[in-house]
């Protein structure tokens, strides 16, 4: 496993990031409703939110992860964490999630906080097991139903 670090400044793969992403949130298909925001993704799409957010990646010359880390008043939020099929379950994820915690704690936050879907009961857990708890529960627009939780880190003092 290659431990994240930021994406360098010279990244250019986008299209190999965008294939990432995709691949790793294709299990989802057909599971949760509506449809993972990553479809709407694009190169150019990409390519801003690495400049607007703190892109880490995995894997060097062939990418095994990423995640974006986006400053929010108070937090880090933690987005579209992907791993590659064959390197899930194999702790890549709470690495993302050490890197996550020391960028917080460099930008002064104290706290981590992530949405994921509803239907997906497995990732719940894998992120309770990381410390996080649920903090809300949300609809998307057009639905009388929650299609998202919340799910938050308090980070603990050094």
């Amino acid at each position: 496993m290659t431990a994240p670090v930021p994406a360098p400044r010279d990244f250019s793969d986008w299209q190999g990031l965008l294939d990432l992403i995709l691949l790793s949130f294709a299990y989802m298909e057909r599971r949760i409703d509506p449809p993972s925001s990553a479809h709407r993704l694009t190169l150019d799409t990409l390519r801003q939110k690495a400049r607007d957010e703190h892109l880490y990646l995995s894997g060097g010359a062939s990418l095994t992860g990423c995640a974006f880390f986006a400053e929010r008043p108070g937090t880090l939020y933690v987005g579209k964490m992907a791993i590659h099929p064959d390197r899930q379950r194999t702790g890549l994820g709470r690495a993302f999630m050490v890197e996550a915690e020391a960028l917080a704690r460099r930008l002064g936050l104290t706290r981590l906080h992530l949405e994921t879907r509803i239907e997906l009961t497995e990732v719940h857990e894998a992120y309770r097991r990381m410390g996080f708890v649920k903090t809300a529960e949300k609809a998307h627009p057009g639905f009388d139903r929650p299609t998202s939780i919340t799910m938050e880190r308090t980070l603990p003092p050094l």
